[in-house]
């Protein structure tokens, strides 16, 4: 399916509608009852729990709704709620696309991944900063929210519908993971919408998937991240010559985040054939998203907010600019990179 075409970046196709129930009667009268629709995320707690939303405001609008994955979720959190919840998700291939006549996406840009990129969107409700976006009939990004789990809430809430104990659980959680439970970027919205659903989860559900964070191997990837560092003042940089997930590189991120006087931690690695870079920092004055942009956007997907950020580079944009493929060579790329942003 052909990308649409790109407008100028930063420049929303469709106005930002004045209120949730405007929004609401917009997105209704997308679709039509034979529509079959489908929902692309890059799976994370709050891109799950959004997707599962949208999905519960169109039940017997459309003739079907399906959420699909852009790939396979790792994150031992993210299979227990997945597990627990009983949340039916696809994994996508571009085949699949022929089955669905409309296309949604949420927690999200066309311009995050390739994947996004083939497709052409009716529907686009985010949280992140705006990026150069194609001509998309409903855009409803919100840069300042702390979660898009938050904006779906409040659309729930517009179209007068209770969400059941198994979507509240899975939107509170994806408010509590995006806002790292209110330390990063969030505003009162993002708090009315906790309160909202707090009496209606399952609180055992929630607690037991918030502690499944480890396996025991992943206490091999701690040593070694921890044995691979390099602090340069307030910064503590490490790179593993290979994990099997991004995810991996998230936990470590944030754990490393913990140390005492570190502001800013940057875990690397070399991740099915790409270079990811994690970034968190604790938000004081500073801009994780930009630094991240400015430092590998010339090279692959590059962005997220103040205090958190991720890269994905293909290894072969690098050939000229990391000449030996090393974990050395690939550390260093990393750490110049950063320090010049």
């Amino acid at each position: 399916m052909a990308p649409n075409k790109p407008s100028s970046a930063g420049c929303p196709t469709s106005p930002k509608p004045r209120s949730r129930k405007e929004a609401l009667q917009r997105l209704y009268g997308l679709v039509h009852s034979k529509d079959r629709v489908l929902i692309t995320i890059d799976p994370d707690p709050d891109s799950i729990a959004a997707a599962f939303a949208v999905k519960r405001l169109l039940w017997h609008r459309v003739h079907s709704c399906t959420v699909g994955i852009i790939r396979p979720i790792r994150r031992l959190n993210n299979l227990t709620m997945v597990r627990l919840l009983k949340l039916p998700l696809v994994l996508l291939k571009e085949k699949n696309l022929e089955e669905f006549n409309r296309f949604f996406l949420v927690d999200g840009q066309p311009a995050h991944n390739p994947f996004f990129q083939k497709i052409s969107y009716s529907l686009v409700i985010d949280h992140h900063p705006v990026t150069a976006l194609p001509e998309i009939p409903f855009l409803d990004i919100r840069p300042d929210y702390g979660a898009t789990s938050t904006i779906l809430t409040e659309y729930l809430i517009a179209a007068k519908i209770k969400p059941s104990r198994t979507l509240a659980t899975a939107l509170i959680y994806g408010i509590k993971t995006d806002t790292r439970n209110f330390e990063r970027q969030s505003r009162e919205e993002d708090v009315r919408a906790f309160h909202y659903l707090y009496d209606k989860v399952y609180q055992g559900t929630l607690r037991k998937i918030e502690i499944s964070d480890l396996s025991l191997k992943d206490l091999t990837y701690f040593c070694e991240a921890i044995k691979n560092k390099t602090v340069v003042k307030d910064r503590i940089y490490t790179h593993l010559p290979q994990v099997p997930s991004a995810d991996t590189l998230v936990i470590l991120a944030d754990f490393l985040l913990k140390v005492h006087d570190i502001s800013w931690s940057i875990v690397s690695s070399v991740v099915d054939n790409a270079l990811v870079v994690i970034v968190r920092n604790d938000g004081y004055r500073k801009n994780a998203g930009r630094s991240v942009q400015n430092a590998f956007g010339a090279w692959g997907s590059a962005g997220g907010h103040r205090a958190a950020a991720r890269a994905e580079i293909p290894l072969e944009c690098l050939e000229t600019v990391v000449k030996t493929k090393t974990p050395l060579a690939y550390a260093r790329f990393v750490r110049q990179r950063l320090r010049a942003s």
